[in-house]
């Protein structure tokens, strides 16, 4: 009898711990669940969001540039520590001319520390020779607010951020970048030309000066076949801009907010032509008119797009052109504040 009580004590104890452990891996991985914004060295941007599907931990992170991508795995390793890696798959030539698929792997390893988390990517450096290890410190993302009433919205005076004959008030992000942009007979045009022979030549983006909360924003862009730039909201958000006439509907087309948002439907216009964009930003929701059709309708926006400056979303920023990717031209570029 006293064995028999004993084998139930031990049976209840078992399961009890099982229990215990479950619920502490459960709280482990609770703590790290929701979308974070990343600050990563040398003032680049991430975002990860990290969520349950079906029962299991998933993500999906944008590191750097690029776009919003899924996770390849997510666990956590331990009870404080989260693993993600992100795998890329490229194509190479071998010696005899034939095709081979080559995989690089990279892990991000995450801590939470109080309210935020702390953590390094280590893989092979991009190209070969060696390997990358980059620290990051996360924030959780706020809270996203309801969908504004676009039709109760004041607005400021306009501003004309661009007068048509010089670069006055604009500058380039990154000085050590050559500056493919100038005035040309009332446009804003980006030519960044690479030598014929040498190293490769990195042009900069273009930012105002000043910076802005909430806003709406009316430019004509005209980009030659093949070529793509983009508008960058407060230095976070990328409005596309691309020669994607004639593509299907994608977030990295035209107008799209780049790799979040895919136009509900195409209003491009023929590479080569001036094509309007009128875009509202409002309480982190985004609405974009492209060439009088209304392609984004009032959507929010769930976090950085690749290629921003800032991680605080709630902060204003500057408006900024990509200028390290292809020629285009801008012009009658005016800037509405929201009161």
């Amino acid at each position: 009898m006293v064995k028999h009580i004993f084998l139930l004590t031990l049976i209840a104890f078992c399961f009890s711990s099982l229990n215990a452990q479950h619920n502490t891996s459960k709280s482990a991985e609770n703590a790290f669940l929701g979308a974070w914004s990343l600050d990563i060295e040398e003032g680049k941007v991430g975002w990860l969001n990290v969520h349950k599907d079906q029962g299991y931990l998933d993500a999906e992170l944008m590191w750097e540039g690029g776009s919003v991508l899924p996770v390849g795995h997510i666990y956590m390793a331990d009870a404080k520590t989260l693993v993600v890696t992100r795998t890329f798959a490229a194509n190479k030539t071998n010696k005899d001319g034939s095709e081979r698929k080559h995989i690089s792997t990279y892990t991000l390893r995450l801590k939470k520390v109080s309210d935020h988390l702390v953590g390094k990517l280590e893989g092979p450096r991009w190209g070969g020779g060696g390997e990358v290890s980059t620290h990051c410190f996360g924030s959780r993302m706020p809270d996203m607010p309801s969908a504004p009433n676009l039709t109760k919205v004041k607005y400021g005076k306009p501003i004309e951020l661009f007068n048509g004959t010089s670069l006055s008030g604009w500058s380039i992000i990154h000085p050590d970048h050559k500056n493919g942009f100038s005035a040309v007979n009332g446009e804003l045009r980006n030519e960044p030309v690479q030598p014929s022979g040498g190293e490769h030549v990195y042009y900069g983006n273009l930012r105002t000066d000043r910076e802005f909360g909430d806003f709406n924003l009316k430019l004509e862009v005209n980009v030659p076949e093949g070529d793509n730039s983009g508008i960058y909201l407060k230095g976070i958000y990328e409005v596309q801009v691309y020669d994607s006439y004639g593509k299907d509907l994608d977030s990295h087309n035209m107008g799209a907010l780049y790799s979040r948002i895919t136009p509900s439907i195409a209003a491009e216009k023929p590479a080569g032509s001036w094509q309007s964009l009128d875009i509202t930003l409002c309480d982190r929701h985004v609405t974009v008119i492209l060439n009088g059709k209304k392609i984004i309708d009032n959507q929010p926006v769930l976090g950085p797009t690749g290629g921003a400056i800032s991680s605080d979303v709630l902060a204003p920023g500057p408006i900024f052109l990509q200028g390290d990717h292809g020629h285009v031209s801008y012009r009658n570029i005016v800037l509405t504040p929201i009161k």
